[in-house]
């Protein structure tokens, strides 16, 4: 089976979640219309932004009902990631904590959509 390596959020206004998606990762979308926007991420994964107004088939699901997951290496860059996406606004849905896996925290996107920060530790390697 072929490795996925594309997610579409669907979102209230491309534009603005471009923007929010453009400053916090760092990069500007390879394309940008009214109703789609795409970030071509390091390693060519891919993300896409589509209204939830105009997608085909209709889309039923808001944000929340999955996570897009950042890996960092260290504890430490954890912490400051939510040190660094609160100065920024970001809503905040957990602070860095300690759990099983390791050292993560959730934020969320202007659609709800859960955005984990994580490290992790040896025993959930």
């Amino acid at each position: 089976m072929n490795t996925p390596n594309f997610v579409i959020l669907y979102v209230d206004s491309p534009e603005r979640s471009g923007a929010f998606y453009g400053a916090l990762l760092g990069r500007q979308p390879v394309e940008a219309s009214p109703t789609f926007v795409l970030f071509v991420l390091d390693g060519g994964f891919k993300l896409g932004l589509w209204s939830r107004h105009t997608v085909e088939p209709a889309a039923a699901a808001a944000g929340g009902g999955a996570e897009l997951v950042f890996a960092l290496h260290t504890p430490d860059a954890v912490d400051a990631a939510h040190e660094n996406w609160a100065g920024r606004g970001l809503n905040i849905l957990q602070r860095p904590t300690d759990m099983d896996f390791g050292r993560t925290f959730v934020a969320l996107d202007p659609d709800n959509h859960r955005l984990r920060v994580y490290w992790l530790n040896e025993i959930g390697q």
